[in-house]
């Protein structure tokens, strides 16, 4: 569906667009922070890791591993995302890719994912930018479409049978 590629290279462009505009314009690697408000920041932070900075890369090995596994996903959920009939499913899937590859091109790029979204005023710890949103985002959407999958029925045979008297 050429909606769901759209809906990918949107996501993508929005991730990547918005890291060249910290990165070229506001130039935030250089200055550190920008306070914005009480709750939300721009604050640059090179992340090492993945989704909230958990399995740090501190190796070009552990680098290009991380590279290799975003890959892989984007690949899988590619495949998955063809291969699917529900809509929800596909619509994550497809917010899931753009974020997945905006990341990794970061990765490649630079050795790390640049992060710059700081609500640390709401007490919330991470920070994050716009593939990250998107993938969180496609990730919700996974597990509601797995909740609002509709069970299959018992067998009709399992119904009709006649219970075993024991002797």
């Amino acid at each position: 569906d050429a909606t769901l590629q759209y809906l990918s290279a949107f996501i993508l462009a929005a991730d990547q667009l918005s890291k060249w505009w910290i990165l070229n314009v506001v130039q935030l690697q250089i200055i550190g922070k920008v306070e914005i408000s009480a709750i939300f920041d721009l604050t640059f932070v090179k992340n090492y890791g993945v989704s909230f900075g958990q399995l740090r890369a501190d190796s070009p090995i552990e680098r290009w591993g991380l590279v290799a596994l975003s890959g892989a996903i984007a690949l899988i959920f590619t495949i998955w995302l063809i291969r699917s009939d529900r809509w929800l499913t596909r619509l994550a899937l497809a917010i899931v890719i753009g974020g997945a590859i905006g990341n990794m091109i970061d990765r490649v790029r630079f050795g790390y994912v640049v992060d710059f979204f700081d609500f640390s005023g709401l007490h919330f710890p991470w920070i994050f930018n716009v593939a990250d949103v998107a993938i969180n985002i496609g990730a919700l959407l996974l597990i509601i479409d797995l909740l609002l999958e509709p069970k299959p029925e018992k067998a009709a045979s399992n119904a009709t049978e006649t219970p075993v008297k024991p002797d």
